[in-house]
C-alpha cells in the first residue's frame, strides 16, 4: 500500500531500527553516572549530539534533545521571550506557521504580550522586505519555518535572518520539515526539529540555540539537557533519530532529485487528468518530496477516504487540522482554494509505479465523488435570464456552497450577479477561488440578515 503522508511521519528509516536496537542493549543506564555502564551511555549520548550539530551547523554544546519537536518550539520561544522581556513583548511570526508556534503565539498575547502576524503570497511565502518591516525595538523575537509543512513552499530564511541580526532580534527557524533534506541556511540564532519527520523514531526533537541568545528556560529544570529539556533523556531514540538525519542526509542529494522529478510528474499531469484543480505551494522554491493540490466540487475527507479505500495514504492540508470544520490556517493565509485539498508527500524509496497508480486512480476517484455531490460536469452557458440570484447554503458545507453557486450560474447573464448564502468558513475563500478559476468577478462579501454571510459574484463572461 503506497504511504505518500512522509510530511507528516517518514516510516522508520532502516539505520534508525539498526542503531534503536543496538542501543536498547548498550544505552540503558544513566549517562550521568560515573560507572562503566554509565560512561558508556554517556558515550552515546555524546556521539549523538555530535552527529545531529553536524547536521545542523552547529556547535555539540548548542543543541539539546527534547521529547518532541514541538516541545522545542515551546521551550525555545518562552525561553527567549523570557529572557528579553526588558527589550520588549513583541512576537512576529508567519500567517503559515506550523500550529505549535502559533499555539505559542497565543499563549503569549493571552499572557498580555504582543503578537504581529506577517501574511504571505498566494505561493505561501514570506515577503522578506515585509517580514523585516514587521521587526520593531520592542520585538523579542521572531519566528520563521524554514519550509512548509502543508504546501512545501520555501521560505526566505537567509533574508528574514539578515534582517533580524540588523535589527538585533533573534530568530527561531521551525525547520522540522526540511533538516533531513540539508541544513538552514542564514545566520538563525535558535533551530527547533523533529525526527520522525526524517525517519527517525517518534519522541526526539531538537532545540540548538546558539551562543550569544539570551535565554531562560522556563518552568522546572534539572542538570539533564543544559536544563532546557529536564527529564531522563531516551536515549535508544536520540541514538537512532542522530543515526538516520546522518544516513538521509547522506541520500538527500540523489533522492531528493529523483523524487522532485516524481513531484513535478504529479504537478503536471493532475491538473490535465481531473478537471477544476488548483496545485498550491511555489513551483520551484519548494520541498522535493511535497505537492498540494485541491479539487472543486469535492469534499476533501471524502476524498481522503476514497483514495484510502484504493490503496494511497495521503492526507489534507494539515493533520493538526484535520480534525476541525474550518479550512486549515495555511490555505486561508494564502487565499487558496481548500475543498477537496490533497496533500501527497512521497518518503524516500517510493516507486515511480505507485506514482503512476496513483494518477490512474485519482480523475476516477474525484469523478465519483463529484457525482455522487451532484457536482455540474461544465460550466453552463449564460442566458438571457435577468435579475440577481440568491443561493441559500446555509447549514450546507463544504463543497456544496460552491456547487450549488455553479448549478445556478448559468442562469444568470454576462454582468447579473449570483448571492450566496452560507455560514461555512470554507466558503469565504472557496467561491472567491471558483471566481478567479473561472475567471469570474468576486465582488465582496457582507453579512445576511439571514445569518452567516453573504457572497456575491459577477458574471464577465
Amino acid at each position: 500500500m503506497p504511504y505518500f503522508d512522509a510530511a507528516s511521519a517518514a516510516p522508520l528509516h532502516p539505520v534508525a531500527r539498526q542503531a534503536l536496537l543496538a542501543s536498547l542493549d548498550e544505552g540503558w543506564a544513566d549517562p550521568a553516572r560515573l560507572y562503566r555502564e554509565g560512561r558508556r551511555a554517556r558515550l552515546l549520548l555524546d556521539a549523538a549530539r555530535e552527529a545531529a550539530a553536524e547536521a545542523v551547523g552547529c556547535r555539540p554544546d548548542e543543541l539539546v534533545f527534547t521529547p518532541s519537536g514541538t516541545r522545542a518550539v515551546h521551550a525555545g520561544i518562552s525561553g527567549v521571550l523570557a529572557a528579553r522581556r526588558r527589550v520588549g513583548n513583541r512576537l512576529v511570526v508567519s500567517a503559515v506557521e506550523h500550529s505549535s508556534v502559533l499555539h505559542a503565539a497565543e499563549t503569549h498575547a493571552a499572557a498580555g504580550g504582543a503578537v504581529t502576524e506577517v501574511p504571505v503570497g498566494r505561493s505561501g511565502a514570506v515577503d522578506a522586505a515585509r517580514f523585516a518591516t514587521a521587526l520593531d525595538s520592542g520585538t523579542a523575537l521572531a519566528c520563521l519555518q524554514s519550509a512548509n509543512h502543508e504546501v512545501g513552499t520555501e521560505q526566505p530564511v537567509a533574508e528574514a535572518a539578515e534582517a533580524c541580526r540588523a535589527a538585533g532580534v533573534p530568530l527561531l527557524v521551525d525547520a522540522a520539515q526540511s533538516l533531513g533534506w540539508g541544513p538552514v541556511d542564514g545566520d538563525w540564532s535558535l533551530l527547533t526539529a523533529s525526527a520522525h519527520k526524517w525517519g527517525g523514531p517518534a519522541g526526539v526533537g531538537l532545540l540548538a540555540v546558539r551562543k550569544g541568545v539570551r535565554f531562560a528556560p522556563q518552568g522546572p529544570s534539572d542538570e539533564r539537557e543544559s536544563g532546557r529539556a529536564p527529564g531522563f533523556e531516551n536515549l535508544p531514540a536520540i541514538v537512532a533519530a542522530a543515526a538516520s538525519l546522518r544516513a538521509v542526509r547522506a541520500e538527500a542529494e540523489t533522492e531528493g532529485a529523483r523524487l522532485r522529478a516524481l513531484v513535478d510528474r504529479i504537478r503536471a499531469r493532475v491538473p490535465e487528468l481531473v478537471p477544476d484543480v488548483e496545485v498550491v505551494g511555489d513551483p520551484v522554491r519548494r520541498l522535493p518530496h511535497l505537492v498540494t493540490f485541491s479539487c472543486l466540487y469535492v469534499d476533501g475527507e471524502t476524498l481522503l477516504h476514497e483514495l484510502d479505500r484504493e490503496g494511497f495514504s495521503v492526507s489534507s492540508g494539515s493533520s493538526c487540522t484535520s480534525s476541525t470544520l474550518t479550512p486549515s490556517h495555511v490555505l486561508r493565509a494564502m487565499g487558496v482554494l481548500s475543498e477537496g485539498n490533497v496533500r501527497v508527500s512521497l518518503p524516500a524509496g517510493t516507486a515511480a509505479e505507485d506514482v503512476d497508480r496513483f494518477l490512474d486512480v485519482l480523475p476516477r476517484v474525484v469523478g465519483e465523488v463529484r457525482e455522487r455531490l451532484g457536482a455540474p460536469a461544465a460550466a453552463a452557458a449564460p442566458t438571457a435570464a435577468a435579475g440577481p440570484l440568491v443561493v441559500d447554503a446555509l447549514g450546507k458545507r463544504c463543497p456544496i456552497p460552491v456547487i450549488e453557486l455553479a448549478k445556478v450560474f448559468g442562469e444568470v447573464p454576462v454582468g447579473g450577479t449570483v448571492t450566496v448564502l452560507s455560514d461555512d468558513e470554507a466558503a469565504r475563500l472557496d467561491i472567491p477561488a471558483w471566481c478567479e478559476m473561472r475567471g469570474q468577478e468576486y465582488v465582496g462579501e457582507e453579512p445576511s440578515p439571514r445569518g452567516g454571510t453573504a457572497y456575491v459574484v459577477r458574471r464577465v463572461s
